[in-house]
């Protein structure tokens, strides 16, 4: 678990999870934590690797974190999971 962003409004950490016990390959996923609406997501497979494609693009263009927020609150539109404090 690697903590990627931490503005405002969002949270984002990467997982990486081994596919097998000593396999070389990972797979993982991104979590994504609303602040505002307090939803959450986990995104993974190929909507992981579009989500890293896009915000490479974004980092390497320079990007303000309005720029990096914009881009991942069309992530959590989808987010349908609550936070919840326990």
């Amino acid at each position: 678990m690697q903590l990627l962003y931490n503005s405002d409004n969002f949270v984002v950490v990467a997982f990486e999870l081994a596919d097998v016990a000593g396999a070389t390959s990972t797979q993982g996923g991104y979590e994504i934590v609303d602040k505002f609406n307090r939803k959450e997501i986990f995104i993974d497979g190929e909507l992981a690797a579009t989500f890293k494609q896009g915000v490479q693009a974004l980092v390497d263009a320079g990007p303000t974190q309005e720029d990096l927020d914009e881009y991942i609150s069309r992530f959590t539109a989808l987010a349908q999971q609550p936070v919840l404090m326990h």
